[in-house]
């Protein structure tokens, strides 16, 4: 199961944050007034929202190559549990950007994610390097 929820999640999370890049594709070629986005495109809340996409993708790509790694290696790997916990809430990263962007919340969602993501591959790198 610590494979298949990284897989999962990260497949799920990617298809949003691809509809997300093309939401990003419509506001600065497309909508009404792209003018003002594309005069704001490089600071702020537009900058902001672009590194949401990138990290986005990014964080669930690596879920989905972690969740296949710990599919492969299962029996040999320790601590498979926590660095699956740990790379899934490490997609609180990105989505806390957006929060931030749209919510106004504070960043500490985007630290946790982080913390969380660097944790879990160094934790799977450990374990790799034990591993016999």
């Amino acid at each position: 199961m610590n494979g298949k929820r990284n897989i999962v999640t990260g497949l799920f999370v990617m298809a949003l944050f691809m509809a997300y890049g093309f939401l990003l594709i419509y506001l600065r070629d497309f909508a009404p007034g792209k003018e003002a986005w594309i005069e704001n495109y490089i600071k702020g809340s537009h900058f902001e929202s672009r590194l949401a996409h990138v990290h986005g993708n990014l964080f669930a790509l690596l879920n989905i190559v972690i969740g296949y790694l710990l599919l492969q290696f299962k029996d040999r790997l320790s601590n498979t549990k926590i660095i699956s916990w740990l790379a899934v809430a490490g997609i609180l990263m990105p989505v806390g950007i957006l929060m931030e962007v749209y919510l106004s919340f504070p960043p500490v969602f985007v630290l946790i994610g982080a913390i969380a993501m660097v944790l879990s591959v160094l934790i799977l790198a450990g374990a790799f390097y034990k591993m016999k």
